[in-house]
């Protein structure tokens, strides 16, 4: 199984000011946001009172929001305080992936899973099943290396051969063009030239704001107290977990809880124009 484990621990990075417009879905409504950002449709909602839910959707554009994520940008997503946006790395992996989703779809809670390639042509039904419980899926290369280094060729291949993989089992067409045009470094680690590439092709890079560092050995009530302090600390943001990991596979009920029981919101992102009615 590849995995992150060479992310750096600094949590106190300063947060830039957001900028950058988000363009709503058809049916709009009024967020409580900033006025400067569009409004975001309102998630449909649990069949099950008392669950956390998803409050909404918000569609992600490159051409206003290339790069988002604090700890590697200057900017995030147009989150409200108590909003938060669930991402999972390293997937799929049975059977931490499934008590994730299990978790999930008891809380009527949509996340994005950053998959790896090798583990998206193992373990293809659980890509689907991802797909079909209504989560974002996106790619996070084939083999999980650092591109930083490795030669810009070589960054490419990984790039691209992690899309083919993951279009080759969602759609049957080993194409290099993502129908969900999200991506995520492994490690965040980044150069100029990738991200100019992936702007170019119309593909945001998401970092993220705050992470559980989970890919450090822990108990699941160590990372939900990590995990909870840091959320406490910065309010709102795009989380990083590993839906690859025991202990957070085994965290994720009662952080859901937490979620609700703390007043938090999770909103659910999804790419801008027709690719939306991929993943929605």
């Amino acid at each position: 199984m590849r995995s992150c484990n060479s992310f750096p621990t600094n949590q106190s990075r300063p947060q830039a000011t957001l900028s950058g417009l988000v363009i709503g879905l058809a049916l709009i409504a009024t967020a409580s946001i900033s006025p400067a950002f569009a409004a975001t449709a309102h998630a449909a909602p649990c069949p099950r009172p008392g669950k956390l839910g998803t409050s909404r959707v918000l569609e992600v554009d490159v051409s206003t929001t290339p790069r988002v994520g604090l700890q590697s940008f200057p900017e995030t997503l147009p989150l409200a305080d108590h909003e938060v946006v669930l991402t999972f790395d390293d997937g799929p992996w049975p059977p931490t992936t499934s008590r994730v989703l299990t978790a999930l779809a008891q809380e009527c809670v949509r996340a994005t899973y950053f998959l790896i390639g090798e583990h998206v042509s193992e373990h293809p039904d659980i890509v689907r099943r991802i797909v079909a419980e209504g989560h974002t899926v996106a790619t996070h290369t084939w083999s999980h290396p650092n591109l930083m280094q490795i030669k810009h060729e070589q960054a490419i291949e990984q790039i691209d051969h992690g899309i083919s993989a993951l279009e080759t089992v969602l759609h049957g067409k080993a194409t290099t063009i993502p129908a969900t045009p999200f991506f995520r470094f492994p490690g965040f680690q980044s150069t100029p030239e990738t991200l100019d590439l992936l702007q170019s092709r119309g593909i945001v890079v998401f970092g993220a704001d705050l992470w559980a560092s989970d890919w450090n050995k822990m108990t699941p009530k160590q990372e939900l107290k990590l995990i909870t302090d840091r959320l406490e600390a910065a309010g709102k943001g795009i989380i990083l977990f590993h839906d690859t990991k025991t202990h957070t596979a085994a965290m994720m009920p009662a952080f859901l809880r937490y979620l609700r029981d703390n007043g938090y919101h999770v909103v659910h992102v999804i790419p801008a124009g027709p690719a939306a009615s991929v993943t929605h």
